[in-house]
């Protein structure tokens, strides 16, 4: 069986930490493995396929094997690299303690028995103006209900008496048709009587006259 051909190995190149870092491998992927990255640096912009000669010489020389140097520099790719020397100045150079501009906080004073009774009347005295609101509030919500029960009992007796008058009326109607109904009947039973004289003398008349 025939052997596989070796895939061509191509110089990739990324920064990570204090280092950029360059490898030799077959694909995208396996230089993020060999980075140990977690995400696609590739995608996000932060690694690149480079072509610089001297770089890809060295990967080459040493495929699969992640070569560093100091970020930013451009000296050669190697498997053990220097921190960058900015760093290495700073760390070497000796740090001055600095002394702590916090001052430690005065002890809170105890409260005397004088600010404990000017406490106590300020209380007092925020308590007794509380009550007073509460008791004018109070005072002129009963005042108001006081008013529209006012209002409520003259609206009340004005539509009784207003009832009662036009009651009076009515009655008092009444008993005028009433009364003019009676005098209309005893007409009636008279003018009934006075006719039924009269036809009696008239038929009685007749009678004579016809004999």
């Amino acid at each position: 069986m025939p052997a596989k051909p070796k895939r061509k190995l191509k110089t990739y190149q990324t920064s990570l930490g204090f280092y950029d870092q360059a490898v030799a491998a077959p694909s995208m992927k396996a230089a993020l493995q060999a980075w140990g990255a977690s995400s696609n640096l590739f995608h996000q912009g932060a690694a690149k396929e480079t072509d610089d000669p001297d770089i890809v010489a060295a990967t080459l020389a040493r495929p699969g094997v992640v070569l560093r140097r100091p970020v930013g520099s451009d000296g050669p790719f190697t498997e053990s690299a220097e921190l960058p020397t900015d760093l290495a100045d700073d760390d070497a150079r000796p740090r001055r303690k600095t002394r702590s501009k916090t001052r430690p906080a005065k002890a809170a004073k105890t409260p005397s028995g004088k600010t404990d009774a000017q406490a106590a009347r300020k209380a007092a005295a925020a308590f007794e103006k509380e009550e007073r609101r509460r008791e004018a509030a109070r005072a002129r919500e009963e005042a108001a209900r006081a008013r529209a029960r006012a209002r409520r009992d003259k609206a009340v007796a004005a539509a009784e008496a207003a009832m009662d008058k036009a009651r009076r009326q009515h009655e008092a109607k009444a008993e005028e048709i009433e009364a003019e109904r009676a005098a209309l009947d005893d007409r009636a039973e008279a003018e009934q009587a006075r006719w039924d004289k009269q036809r009696a003398k008239l038929e009685q008349a007749l009678r004579r006259a016809r004999a």
